[in-house]
């Protein structure tokens, strides 16, 4: 175990996760200098983790990321069955967003959408204005090529976004933030998935009780029955769990 700025490191297979005692704390640790910290932001579950294991170019992204946090519960679970005394909670992402831009707002930090569909990306938008007075300073939405990109970049740093937010999936968004920042370095960048349609309600999240008792995964898997491919994957990271090999 690392300590950094009084924040543990928690080594899972070889990642290096924030031991965050829960959002308030990350969220004030993000904001608490002149300007927001930069650099990548990562939610790591297991299957993330078991994807990096046979993806190179994604472990290399990953292990490059400045933060890394425990979004899913197994992650949550494995650090406190290797550590012990860690004191650790899940985070999910899209609480984290949200926290996120509630400060930037409350901050009048710049930021800068990037992802999903059109109308969904617009509302996003528009709902960050009215709830959290977001200054919003670019949108772009996940339907350009990789032709594109150069000239988004420049868009990017013309704006002067201190935030710049990436819903593509993974490992998708994580390549984006990364070829993004080597352009444009001075922002902090994270990687959201599918938040906007959660934000915007298009997609409805597990009931309060079932976050709690970290059972959010099954939830989806009702909801989705045709998830249940990639969760029997997620098989392996079980084997991890119980062999000790973590």
């Amino acid at each position: 175990m690392d300590n950094i700025d009084g924040i543990p490191h928690y080594h899972i297979r070889g990642l290096a996760i924030w031991g965050f005692l829960d959002q308030r704390q990350f969220v004030d640790y993000l904001f608490g200098g002149p300007m927001v910290k930069i650099g990548c932001l990562v939610a790591i579950n297991a299957e993330k983790v078991l994807t990096a294991e046979r993806d190179a170019s994604l472990a290399s992204l990953l292990h490059a990321a400045e933060y890394k946090y425990a979004d899913g519960i197994s992650i949550v679970r494995s650090i406190r069955r290797k550590y012990p005394a860690a004191a650790i909670s899940r985070i999910a992402g899209v609480d984290l967003w949200e926290g996120i831009m509630a400060r930037a707002g409350q901050e009048g930090t710049p930021v800068f959408l990037i992802g999903g569909r059109p109308a969904i990306l617009d509302q996003t938008a528009a709902l960050l204005r009215a709830k959290w007075n977001v200054n919003i300073v670019g949108l772009q939405d996940g339907y350009f090529s990789p032709a594109d990109r150069p000239a988004l970049f420049s868009r990017i740093n013309a704006s002067g976004a201190a935030i710049v937010t990436v819903a593509m999936g993974s490992p998708k968004q994580e390549n984006f933030m990364f070829e993004c920042r080597a352009s444009y370095p001075n922002a902090l960048y994270m990687g959201v998935g599918g938040t906007y349609d959660v934000f915007t309600g298009q997609v409805k999240r597990a009931p309060k009780l079932w976050q709690r008792m970290g059972l959010e995964w099954l939830y989806r898997l009702f909801s989705q029955p045709s998830r249940l491919r990639r969760q029997l994957k997620l098989l392996r990271f079980v084997g991890y769990y119980l062999s000790g090999r973590l």
